[in-house]
């Protein structure tokens, strides 16, 4: 039926227009458009400009900071001239007539080449980034608040000797001249984010060594993550998840071993005493928020990595020269610019003439990694345990709080205020309560986990004014190796694994940094690995490991020592050193490959053969886990499994391959990937009540809503050992119930290793390199790519395929790995090499920006000139700092 006519009688039908009325209409339509044309094109026009205009100034910006490197600048605080030499990779070659000046001289020059840097770590370390980087920020302030960082170097500062003081405020007098210098001119990222920097103090030295301790020895976090992930799984299943001892390690000062004969099998993993000590307290935090804590302290870096490095020293009897060999490359997030800072430094002291080369840190003073005329030394993270947390006894109100000290006595809380001052935000204020624990204030850090309802105090070592010790001088200055394993006494941290070899032709290793002792000096308590009670005697701190007691070994027979962050102690060592060693698998490559080497009369030694083995990719642990996967699928039992190709076509892959986790290959691709996937697949179906789902914060924020998985919370150094010895050994207790053969789970691990990580229909054609990325970015201009358009010239090598993973030698992650390659001939200093990731200058428009890029990435290397001959063969600019 079809509808009636509708009419409105108020409407008047429109009327056609009379031709000049349409003339006119045109005619406003025509200039209407033409306004409008002319408005966007006037935007567009603007746009364009102010472009170029940013491009032009930001290149204006960037080459007016380039710093001076020719000529003479006379500056107030000098005594006499000092030379700055720079060579071929902008590396300056520093020559002064005293201490005081040389020490001046190092503070300006690597201000001159890394202010922003310097100034962003001490924020970094003093929880001031919010305040120039605006309210994300504000989180990780609050953390580095919490923990004390400021104070503790202010403490820190009071006790330091006159003399290492001295020698802090002669560095910041030079990083403050270099300052004044640049005051018209900063570096870009300071005129980027509208801010000058602040004088240069002694206490941000310590600040930027306290960054050092932070990313070296924070282990709170894991213990927290292990008291969560305990508390839900059986307790038989437990110890298998936490190895302390391998099958695998090689203590530096135990006798070599044959690692090609055959293996005793061990159906039980040693564990230390103390994973006995399993308490399980009400339990309130949720796992979204240690997600969050490991979010905002990085740690770990990435799944199996573990922040320590690489080192080892041979004998002249295995060295073409006869002379000994070192090398050390240290493992670290990377960054732009990178950590490290390589300079030679050279003046008269008290002692005798300072002469030293190698790598220094940014904002401290003297040469952190290197050599000097006699002797070489590098390091490896100990990761021995200087933090533990301590479950507080509290009563009170807000106003009145006491907590329950070890003797009995109810004391108030102490107090400290912090404001966090947040750019295009409000102040943040925040309360930290504190406890003492000996002589020293342990903050409570639950407010960084705002479901947790206990009162957790954290203990560690850096409370202790001491474990700032600065005694860099007679290390720098050491003779010989026994001069500088004295030196070392006096080094207070972050604990280290020292290798050294001196032009004598001794070699040595020896643990160095304060260690605590817990329950008793003469007989020490194991160490907890979670949080305990605040008034467990036998955990309260009574002292350090004496030094001449540390794991140490001098001219070993066989003529090699070598470690890296595995188990360092002896079998029968008699103190606890730490739980949470680093996986055994990059050490014991190592061992294997100098001692392969070293065997052969006709193969003796040279700095190439370090730099191969810094470079090596060879995976044990990824080798041994392909082949046992290639066997699980062609013995998988559910149909799905045996029918499926692309299945079958993985376990070809990985049966032959020959463990070298080569960027164009692709069965490391399937083996990490399947590493990754297992875990999950384990742990999740383990847990004994399951709570209800938490949400995942990535996922919210993607608009998907996971449950986090139990898994992400089992983070722990031996952690990729664990898994080998459960595929390996396949004990019944921990396969899920939906299983029914262990050859079905690792089969059912690969299929979905290969769909979550999106693999190609045709696995020969997936590469590693493409799986497995190297990201370095700047902090400022990483974060917007208009920002990195308009600089106009790269700032930062970018996404790169690369080899190797976390048990390879050059053990890499994302954004992770060697973040220097130092290798010392003691026959010919100035045949010793080093390189950097990126380069000397953290200035983009600089030729030293990125110039040792290509040599990292390709794993070629270049020599650091040492001798006076050498340095004036390579230099290319020349600087003296005169006095005024």
């Amino acid at each position: 039926m079809a509808l009636p006519h509708l009419t409105n009688p108020d409407v008047v039908p429109d009327q056609p227009l009379t031709p000049d009325e349409a003339a006119r209409q045109s005619r406003r339509r025509r200039i209407i458009r033409r306004i409008a044309f002319s408005l966007a094109s006037l935007i567009v026009v603007t746009a364009v400009a102010g472009f170029f205009f940013a491009r032009h100034w930001a290149s204006q910006a960037m080459h007016e900071s380039l710093p001076q490197l020719d000529g003479s600048i006379a500056l107030p605080g000098l005594a006499a001239p000092v030379s700055i030499q720079r060579d071929t990779h902008g590396v300056p070659h520093l020559r002064a007539s005293s201490l005081d000046d040389l020490l001046f001289a190092q503070g300006f020059v690597t201000a001159q080449d890394r202010l922003w840097q310097m100034d962003a770590l001490r924020r970094h370390a003093a929880g001031t980034l919010a305040e120039i980087l605006g309210p994300s920020l504000v989180a990780h302030d609050r953390l580095q608040r919490t923990l004390e960082l400021r104070n503790s170097a202010e403490k820190a500062l009071t006790t330091l000797p006159p003399d290492q003081l001295h020698q802090l405020e002669r560095y910041a007098a030079g990083v403050n001249s270099s300052i004044q210098v640049q005051r018209n001119h900063l570096p870009i990222e300071f005129r980027l984010l509208r801010y000058e920097p602040a004088p240069w103090t002694p206490r941000d030295t310590l600040l930027v060594a306290l960054v050092m301790f932070q990313d070296l020895t924070t282990s709170f976090s894991s213990e927290l993550n292990r008291e969560a992930l305990t508390a839900k799984l059986p307790a038989h299943l437990v110890d298998d998840l936490y190895p302390t001892v391998t099958w695998r390690d090689h203590p530096p000062a135990q006798p070599i071993v044959d690692l090609t004969a055959p293996q005793k099998d061990i159906p039980d993993i040693p564990l230390d005493e103390s994973q006995t000590r399993l308490d399980k307290p009400t339990l309130s935090t949720t796992s979204a928020d240690l997600i969050a804590l490991q979010r905002t302290l990085r740690n770990p870096v990435c799944d199996g990595c573990f922040a320590g490095s690489g080192n080892w020293v041979v004998s002249g009897s295995h060295t073409a020269t006869g002379k000994p060999i070192l090398s050390n490359d240290m493992h670290l997030t990377h960054n732009v610019p990178g950590i490290w800072y390589q300079a030679d430094l050279q003046a008269p002291t008290a002692t005798g003439n300072l002469h030293v080369a190698g790598v220094s840190l940014p904002g401290v003073p003297f040469i952190i990694v290197g050599h000097n005329e006699h002797v070489a030394w590098g390091f490896t993270n100990l990761g021995a345990e200087v933090q533990d947390l301590y479950i507080e006894h509290v009563r009170g109100n807000a106003n009145s709080a006491e907590y329950e000290s070890t003797s009995g006595v109810w004391k108030p809380l102490l107090r400290d205020r912090e404001v966090i001052h947040v750019k295009n935000g409000k102040d943040v204020v925040i309360d930290i309560a504190g406890t003492q624990h000996g002589t020293v204030v342990t903050p409570i850090i639950s407010g960084i986990l705002p479901s947790e309802r206990r009162a957790i105090s954290l203990r560690w070592i850096v409370y202790d004014p001491g474990a700032l010790n600065f005694a860099m001088l007679g290390i720098n200055n050491a003779v010989d190796g026994t001069s500088l394993v004295e030196a070392f006494s006096a080094f207070g941290g972050p604990a280290q694994n020292l290798v050294y070899a001196d032009d004598q032709g001794h070699i040595g290793y020896h643990a160095i940094g304060r260690i605590p002792l817990r329950g008793s000096v003469m007989t020490p308590s194991p160490i907890s690995p979670v949080p305990t009670d605040a008034l467990d005697s036998t955990q309260e701190w009574v002292g350090t490991i004496p030094y001449e007691r540390l794991p140490q070994a001098v001219d070993p027979t066989n003529g090699i020592l070598a470690t890296a962050n595995s188990r360092i102690t002896p079998d029968d060592y008699p103190y606890p050193l730490a739980l949470n060693w680093g996986a055994p698998y990059r050490n014991q490559r190592i061992w294997k490959v100098l001692t392969d080497k070293s065997i052969s009369t006709k193969n003796k030694l040279t700095p190439a053969d370090m730099l191969a083995l810094q470079t090596d990719i060879y995976s044990d642990l990824d080798r041994v886990i392909a082949q046992r996967l290639a066997y699980a699928i062609d013995h998988a039992s559910k149909t799905e499994l045996t029918k499926d190709k692309q299945l079958h076509q993985a376990a070809d892959l990985l049966r032959d391959w020959n463990g070298n986790v080569d960027a164009d290959a692709a069965a490391p691709a399937i083996v990490v990937a399947t590493r990754a996937a297992l875990w999950p697949l384990l742990i999740d179906p383990q847990i004994v009540a399951p709570a209800k789902a938490q949400p995942n914060p990535t996922a919210q924020a993607e608009g998907k809503a996971q449950p986090l998985p139990a898994a992400a919370l089992y983070t722990w150094g031996n952690k990729s050992y664990a898994e080998e010895w459960l595929i390996m050994h396949t004990p019944a207790r921990w396969l899920p119930k939906n299983y029914t053969t262990w050859d079905d789970l690792l089969a059912a691990a690969v299929a979905d290793s290969l769909r979550l990580a999106k693999a190609p229909a045709d696995l020969s054609k997936w590469q590693y390199g493409q799986f497995r990325q190297l990201d370095i970015e700047h902090p400022v201009f990483g974060q917007s790519a208009l920002l990195q358009r308009i600089i106009g010239v790269p700032t930062g090598p970018g996404i790169h395929s690369q080899s190797g993973d976390d048990a390879t030698v050059k053990q890499v992650g994302h954004s992770f790995g060697p973040s220097e390659r130092f290798t010392a001939d003691l026959a010919d200093l100035d045949h010793s090499t080093l390189n950097l990731v990126l380069g000397e200058s953290a200035n983009p428009t600089s030729q030293w920006f990125m110039d040792q890029w290509p040599a990292w990435y390709n794993g070629t290397t270049f020599s650091l000139p040492f001798s006076n001959a050498a340095v004036d063969a390579a230099t290319t600019h020349t600087l003296t700092l005169a006095p005024r």
